[in-house]
């Protein structure tokens, strides 16, 4: 039933919205918007963890370090500053930084620690990088080849390639636990790739299977009912707009992605497309426990054959490193307190006279119009029954927080088993939040952090006691009791691990770090 709603609710957008090819699909932007907001201002001396991705380098200068072939330092005049080209290509001077050059920049400026592990990744992602400075991917055929639509997508007579072309490089698959620096490793090799490559995208997981399954539905009303496997044009339309996609935190929990993954993933190998993806997970442990898991087990197969999989597992959570707090979130629930917040949002809303809050703004989603309490065109604010106790899901979480890179909560309720949807709702809005770098203020009941917590004056049936996974798995993500409290609520694999990181984002994102950095725009 699952997969026939996901399908089913494709059939209220137009097939004139399928993305139109580009160098990065609409989509892609819930996760490069996000990029783009994050400033470069940072102070020298601190690192911190993977949320620095795209932090660029202070203006201040660093050594340049010989690489293999290059002048030395007293041989070359060394550039006063670091720039930018138009697409976000990192350079200096007449050189274009390459992955494993700009991650010494940042760790000599003290922008990020030295880790050992990181620098053998770095060194896999700069091996990938000089392979694809002389890769050319296989022609792809005419976008239009006849008058009518239906030709020029799905000709049958066009033979398809049966297997990946044999200059194309072996992409890689990062994983290990939250805090590794996986974001942040996968983000510089996409900002140092060469300069020729323009036909690339980065992009959130989830982001992009929203779009595919956008563009399967599109398809098969395309191909009517002469029927026929969309996976193979879609496939084609996506490696036509990006030969180098980088996907970020690559999960499998939906039996609808799980069913088409091997198919996309195999046709967009064998259009010489090259992957590199990050995760929590090693390929052997994705949907684990999902329904029908034999039928994803080929795509696994091809994970583990065809990407290189690295291990980023160091010893080292970045995110455990100690932080001072800000004050975006407060509690409990008094009058002094939403004065406070809805103080804060004032300054925020009235920071420009020629865009002044309005009520009731409606954005589009899906086909359909979301309404907006009260905003801006960069800060909105919600109750919290806005968010969670309506009928949205993460595509409507993702849209919000593309157009606003600021948001307040108010109203946030402690949830108990008698709330678990809602509690599932805002923590898959966390995620959309914490993705697209958005600067969050709310309040709540209690800390904002233990929203899903049980009450400890309350009496439990055994079984709703937290158990030995969950206690396992937020040990991992460095969380305490002490913090977040416990949780019986979520009892799946998948559930335990979402709350857990949900609650280490939260934490993280109540930093003063974040609140420095986030919500640029």
């Amino acid at each position: 039933m699952k997969a026939v709603r996901r399908v089913s609710a494709t059939a209220r957008i137009a097939q004139a919205n399928r993305p139109q090819p580009q160098s990065i699909a609409p989509r892609a932007t819930l996760s490069t918007n996000a990029t783009a907001r994050t400033p470069a201002k940072q102070s020298i001396g601190k690192a911190y963890n993977s949320s620095l991705a795209n932090v660029k380098p202070s203006t201040q200068e660093v050594p340049f370090f010989q690489e293999p072939n290059r002048p030395s330092p007293s041989q070359t005049p060394q550039p006063s500053k670091q720039n930018t080209t138009q697409d976000g290509k990192l350079f200096r001077g007449n050189y274009v930084l390459t992955p494993l050059r700009q991650y010494q920049n940042l760790v000599s400026s003290g922008v990020l620690r030295g880790d050992e592990h990181q620098t053998r990744i770095i060194e896999r992602l700069q091996e990938l990088h000089d392979q694809l400075v002389t890769y050319e991917p296989p022609p792809l055929e005419e976008e239009v080849r006849a008058n009518s639509f239906l030709s020029r997508w799905f000709s049958r007579e066009t033979s398809e390639p049966v297997s990946s072309p044999a200059n194309a490089p072996k992409g890689l698959y990062l994983y290990g636990d939250v805090g590794t620096g996986k974001t942040m490793l996968m983000d510089l090799f996409y900002k140092t790739l060469p300069p020729s490559i323009k036909r690339k995208r980065r992009v959130h997981f989830h982001a992009f299977m929203i779009d595919v399954h956008k563009r399967v539905h599109a398809a098969k009303i395309a191909m009517g009912f002469d029927g026929g496997d969309p996976i193979i044009p879609v496939a084609r339309d996506l490696a036509r707009e990006a030969y180098v996609l980088c996907f970020d935190e690559f999960q499998v929990t939906d039996i609808a992605d799980a069913m088409i993954l091997r198919r996309l993933l195999e046709n967009l190998l064998n259009y010489g497309v090259i992957m590199v993806m990050t995760s929590n997970r090693h390929p052997n442990d994705l949907y684990k426990n999902g329904i029908q898991r034999a039928s994803f087990l080929p795509a696994i197969d091809l994970l583990n054959t065809q990407l290189r999989v690295t291990d980023l597992d160091s010893g080292t959570d970045y995110r455990r490193i100690p932080r001072a707090l800000s004050k975006v979130y407060y509690d409990p629930l008094t009058p002094e307190n939403e004065q406070e917040v809805n103080k804060l949002f004032d300054s925020f809303a009235s920071a420009d006279p020629s865009d002044p809050p309005i009520r009731n703004r409606k954005i589009i989603t899906w086909g359909r119009e979301l309404v907006v309490p009260e905003s801006t065109s960069k800060v909105a604010k919600f109750e919290f029954e806005d968010l969670c106790n309506q009928p949205l899901s993460a595509a409507d979480y993702l849209e919000i927080t593309k157009n606003f890179s600021t948001i307040f909560i108010l109203n946030i309720p402690k949830m108990g088993l008698d709330k678990k949807d809602l509690a599932r709702r805002f923590i898959t809005f966390i995620d959309a939040c914490y993705e697209s770098k958005t600067k969050l203020f709310v309040t709540s009941e209690v800390p904002v952090y233990q929203v899903f917590s049980d009450d400890p004056n309350e009496s439990l049936p055994g079984h709703h006691h937290m158990n030995d996974h969950m206690r396992s798995v937020m040990d991992d993500l460095g969380l305490t009791t002490d913090v977040v409290g416990t949780s019986s609520m979520f009892t799946g694999e998948e559930e335990v691990f979402a709350f857990a990181r949900a609650c280490s984002r939260l934490v993280q994102m109540g930093s003063k770090e974040w609140a420095e950095t986030a919500g640029q725009t």
